[in-house]
């Protein structure tokens, strides 16, 4: 019952976070993934500050202001000496005078071609002529020009409309006083009218706040016989200006328009290169991890040759792995039960015999047949734990430089001192540098490749006759160092070069006594070389008659 009730709560607990996992996977297989929305985004953001700031166009404005102003002081160069010449008179006894009223007509006729506003200030700085006001000073009636008819329909009113709030948000390039028309207006209202009647021209430019756009005005002093009689001050509005910024906007906004659409388009694009098979490869994984069965492909874009194809490589090659280590799983599951098995049953029929047979003698044999094949349950379940452990272990570890020649030289030291009397000789052969530990080394795991090096030397005593020499040779080939064991046994049976690699492999002397190896330490050897990037062979050596003269194994590994 408890059993049940775990199990339920954690199915509750797994349910809303597969519903989840659910509704984001449907979330990310829309139309817009969150991928393509940053590339968008992104890509959207630089092109539109782009825009904006050609939209300023700071410097184009000032270009413009500085030739309408050159333009508007040159037309009064030329209006102020019409006027000197026209709207003069020499009076008697009081020298050259300025006559208003003809000064009003001249300069009405001069302006009328053009937009331009013109007032004439005498020599005392008294506004004496106006050309937005008829009949003169203080008249009643002033003239104001209206904009032109409007037939841009609708959707240009619009289009117009968000034109000018879009572009009312942009500054004027330029810091400028405002402009204010003081009743009655005198020379003193306008600095450079002071400055024109000391007989200089002078410019300006100003801010109209209340209709919006600027002023520019250009005063020119009116003389006679370089006597200053008065001042010409013409002034226009900045629509011509803002006319031509217009236009340039609208191209550029046109510009912008269209290489919108392109970044779109090229976005939306790349989008669909990266985030489309991220989703392919995604779903593929998700498959992986919820289907049964192993026939479930993963999307092959290693033609792509790009980051995306080495992925979808690497998903590949590791669903393959993943699929040869459950498969290496199952199969030492299976040889560890068969292994098992026959002993735990030899144990099995020694114990219930042992219980039927009264005779003592027969009963210590079959205990003693017990106590073997115990032992030999220890052996295999040691040797099982150590090949279990093996993989993680060498996962975990760091390698570390290891000296090949003191290895092997301590391994054949410990051996001759060990050695029974008659038993196989280890004759040990270096290179005559090869003593030295910065010669034949390499990069691993010290305790691992001792493992490998006792197991073939024990491997080649076992088999090697009494008295027979096994041989041990290590050199270095271009960037390998190549491990040579060679005993003078029987050899390998033919076909089992590969096999007696396998699991659980036995293929023991004559008269060794059963059940002393699990067969493991061949299979363990060469999983340990594996995870060195090395490789272990077997082969039988043969004599000049071709008979077998014994078995060698050679052991490679890359030089450190």
């Amino acid at each position: 019952m408890a059993l049940d009730i775990a199990t339920a709560s954690t199915e509750q607990r797994a349910a809303p976070a597969a519903a989840g996992d659910a509704s984001s996977a449907h979330y990310r297989r829309g139309w817009l993934s969150p991928l393509t929305r940053r590339i968008l985004a992104v890509n959207m953001v630089a092109i539109a500050l782009l825009a904006l700031g050609l939209l300023y166009l700071g410097e184009y404005q000032q270009s413009l202001i500085g030739a309408e102003t050159d333009g508007l002081k040159t037309q009064g160069q030329i209006f102020a000496a019409a006027l000197g010449e026209g709207a003069v008179i020499d009076a008697a006894g009081e020298g050259e005078t300025l006559i208003p009223e003809l000064g009003r007509d001249m300069m009405r006729r001069l302006v009328e071609p053009t937009n331009i506003r013109a007032r004439l200030f005498d020599a005392d700085g008294l506004l004496v002529a106006d050309t937005r006001v008829l009949g003169g000073p203080g008249g009643v009636v002033r003239v104001t020009e209206l904009p032109p008819p409007d037939e841009i329909g609708v959707v240009g009113r619009v289009a117009r409309t968000i034109y000018d709030f879009a572009v009312g948000a942009v500054p004027w390039a330029g810091n400028y006083r405002p402009y204010r028309e003081r009743e009655p207006e005198r020379a003193t209202d306008y600095p450079e009218v002071g400055q024109a009647l000391g007989g200089d021209n002078a410019t300006a430019v100003r801010e109209n706040r209340e209709e919006g756009g600027l002023i520019l005005t250009a005063a020119v002093p009116v003389t006679r016989y370089k006597q200053v009689l008065g001042v010409l001050l013409l002034s226009k509005g900045s629509g011509e200006i803002e006319q031509a910024l217009r236009a340039v906007r609208l191209e550029i906004l046109k510009v912008f328009l269209l290489a919108l659409a392109v970044t779109v388009m090229l976005s939306i694009y790349l989008a669909g290169t990266i985030a489309q098979p991220i989703r392919r490869l995604a779903a593929a994984a998700e498959r992986v991890r919820n289907l049964q069965g192993r026939h479930i492909p993963i999307p092959d874009l290693t033609q792509r040759h790009d980051e995306i194809g080495d992925l979808s490589g690497a998903l590949r090659e590791m669903t393959s792995a993943l699929w040869q280590r459950i498969d290496a799983i199952e199969r030492f599951a299976a040889d560890v039960a068969h292994e098992i098995k026959n002993p735990l049953t030899s144990l099995k029929s020694a114990v219930e015999t042992a219980v039927r047979v009264g005779d003592p003698e027969k009963q210590r044999r079959l205990l003693a047949l017990v106590l073997d094949d115990v032992g030999r349950l220890d052996r295999l379940i040691s040797d099982i734990s150590d090949a279990s452990r093996l993989d993680a272990e060498l996962s975990r570890s760091e390698l570390q430089r290891v000296a090949i020649a003191p290895m092997l030289e301590a391994l054949v030291e410990v051996d001759r001192a060990t050695a029974a009397e008659g038993a196989p000789q280890l004759v040990l052969a270096l290179p005559e540098n090869g003593a030295r530990p910065d010669d034949l080394a390499v990069l691993g795991i010290e305790g691992r490749l001792v493992q490998v090096f006792r197991n073939l030397i024990a491997n080649a005593l076992s088999f090697s006759p009494a008295g027979g020499v096994i041989r041990i040779a290590a050199q270095r080939h271009g960037d390998r160092v190549t491990v040579t064991i060679e005993d003078s046994g029987p050899g390998i049976p033919e076909g089992k070069l590969a096999a007696i690699f396998e699991r659980f492999y036995s293929e023991r002397p004559a008269g060794e006594k059963f059940g002393t190896h699990s067969g493991l330490g061949l299979s363990i050897s060469q999983q340990i070389v594996a995870a060195h990037r090395g490789t272990i062979v077997a082969e039988n050596r043969r004599n000049p008659d071709d008979t077998i003269a014994g078995a060698r194994f050679t052991v490679t590994l890359p030089l450190a």
